[in-house]
């Protein structure tokens, strides 16, 4: 699962604009901007999720899933080492 404030804090991480994601994701600046604008978890058309998430990892960006008691137990995304 991604929340909306993993993907702003992933595009903060890489400095890069909604329209720049939509492009590397091959998805619609819309469609990144419908994402960001969610309440909590993102939902959308899993197709379109899928190509946000493989983006975001060939980017760098790992996300941290809630529950990982040794990173402090919440949701986040971080730059791989």
């Amino acid at each position: 699962m991604l929340t909306a404030a993993q993907l702003k804090a992933a595009r903060a991480l890489l400095g890069i604009d909604q329209r720049t994601l939509a492009e590397t994701a091959g998805l619609s600046l819309p469609t990144i901007q419908r994402m960001e604008t969610s309440e909590g978890t993102i939902r959308g058309n899993v197709d379109s999720l899928v190509k946000l998430i493989a983006a975001l990892d060939a980017a760098g960006v790992e996300l941290i899933g809630e529950g990982a008691a040794s990173e402090g137990g919440g949701r986040g995304v971080r730059l791989k080492g």
